[in-house]
């Protein structure tokens, strides 16, 4: 639907996803938006392909952004930034340019927008981070990350819901539960949120319930 990454995008998809509701009706299954799509997951039984095609078309004829677009919930994830739990950080700050307390600082100012979730339950890929921090993905994925780890691919950032492999820049970890069978929805975060990292001391981590089981990086 969209060439780029862009957080104007979301009211597009909100409209969209408004109005493919009321279309579709009981025809649709699911609706899944990313940084640039909206999936349309609708049930094959009671709209054909092409009718699926049609309702789409007519959707989007004269589709306006929506200017009150869901904000969704701020959510402040307390992160331990330390090179034992984060073992890329060291190497982001050098890719950048910058002392590692700038890379914490750069990372933890800002509110990102949580564009997408996919890959395992609960994972939000938000953005964007500053363009100083942009880095590529790790050559060799980790078979285990750790659940809570803070993480950087590209201009994105995220936290691991669960131990899963993974590609990313670890930059440290968080001790809230992102995923929880007992939540409604089970993931904490949703499309539309917003989410800040806040960076806590080892001892609130700690205290918190975090892991500190240390990582060693991957060369």
């Amino acid at each position: 639907m969209f060439a780029s990454i862009d957080e104007r995008n979301v009211s597009w998809l909100s409209a969209l996803a408004r109005r493919c509701e009321e279309a579709f009706g009981d025809a649709l299954v699911d609706l899944v938006p990313s940084y640039t799509t909206l999936l349309i997951v609708f049930d094959p039984l009671s709209v054909s392909p092409s009718q699926a095609r049609a309702i789409i078309c007519q959707t989007l004829v004269d589709l306006e952004p929506e200017e009150t677009a869901h904000e969704g919930e701020v959510h402040e994830l307390p992160t331990w930034y330390d090179a034992r739990v984060g073992p890329e950080l060291p190497r982001v700050a050098e890719g950048a340019g910058m002392a590692v307390s700038d890379v914490i600082e750069a990372h933890s100012e800002r509110a990102y927008r949580v564009f997408a979730l996919g890959f395992a339950p609960g994972f939000a890929f938000m953005g964007l981070v500053d363009p100083r921090l942009e880095c590529a993905r790790l050559n060799t994925p980790r078979k285990r990350v750790p659940a809570g780890s803070v993480a950087l691919a590209g201009l994105q950032t995220a936290a691991y819901p669960t131990e899963t492999p993974g590609g990313w820049n670890l930059l440290g970890r968080t001790s809230a539960r992102l995923f929880d069978r007992e939540r409604d929805g089970f993931s904490l975060l949703r499309v539309g949120d917003r989410v800040r990292f806040v960076p806590v001391s080892r001892e609130v981590f700690e205290r918190e319930g975090g892991n500190t089981a240390p990582l060693e990086p991957i060369t």
